[in-house]
């Protein structure tokens, strides 16, 4: 099966393109062979196939739209527990504040990396890896902040937040790996080709002129396609989630540590 995600959103845009003004061309130029008795079923079959492709798109981009707000919403959820955490951090012992305020910042630094780019598969895994190297050390810590004390208030407050930024992280990861199936997508691109096929095909019986308003059409939906695929690539596309939570947690934890 054909994964989108690992080709580029301009190459799928040209595709795209190329595919539905294909398709258009071809059908004009068999309505261009077929008598005038054709014109209302060719109007009719356009007229539901455009329907067709604009429920399509509709649904689409909806699934692509509540994707990208959960992604949103975990990368907020993940910034708060940190920033908590971080917080309650500064309540521990001397000893131990500045070992857990260092290994914060540096686990920040991974979840800020997670959205720079996009990340091969050996990448993420890598990335990961770290960040539950980090968490490890961070429990280490928290654990013998408890053993010396078990009876203080801060350890224990700290040991809460700790797990929730722990199931945060797993939380957002799920986002960003719930993307629209390819073959959703694979839909989308051939009820748009059949689409313009169908009104290449009746522009030619009614009009015989009408090329300019068919290819612009086929254009637009193109344009549709591409910036459904955009929304549902938050670290791949032109539109991304904005990281200034994270970054804010970042500066906050440097600020303490100084």
């Amino acid at each position: 099966m054909i994964d989108l995600y690992n080709y580029p959103l301009l190459s799928i845009f040209l595709v795209a393109l190329v595919v539905i003004l294909g398709a258009t061309e071809i059908g004009r130029r068999l309505g261009a062979r077929s008598g005038d008795k054709e014109s209302e079923t060719a109007s009719m079959l356009a007229g539901a196939a455009l329907g067709l492709l604009a429920l399509m798109i509709g649904f689409t981009f909806a699934m692509t739209l509540s994707r990208f707000e959960a992604r949103r919403d975990a990368l907020l959820k993940e910034a708060n527990a940190i920033g908590t955490t971080a917080l309650r951090a500064r309540m521990l012992p001397e000893n131990q504040r500045r070992q857990v305020l260092t290994l914060l910042q540096d686990y920040v630094k991974i979840r800020l990396d997670l959205a720079e780019r996009a990340l091969s598969g050996a990448e993420l895994t890598s990335a990961i890896d770290r960040s539950n190297a980090l968490q490890e050390k961070l429990w280490q810590q928290a654990m013998s902040a408890a053993a010396a004390n078990e009876a203080m208030v801060p350890t224990g407050l700290f040991i809460q937040t700790l797990n929730e930024m722990i199931d945060a992280q797993e939380t957002r990861l799920t986002a960003l790996r719930n993307r629209v199936p390819d073959v959703v997508i694979l839909a989308l691109f051939a009820i748009a080709a059949v689409a313009g096929a169908f009104a290449g095909h009746a522009s030619m019986l009614e009009t015989g002129r009408a090329v300019i308003a068919v290819y612009v059409m086929g254009l637009v939906v193109a344009s549709v396609i591409m910036l459904i695929l955009d929304l549902d690539r938050p670290t791949a596309g032109f539109i991304d989630v904005s990281q200034q939570p994270m970054i804010d947690v970042a500066r906050s934890i440097a600020a303490a540590i100084r």
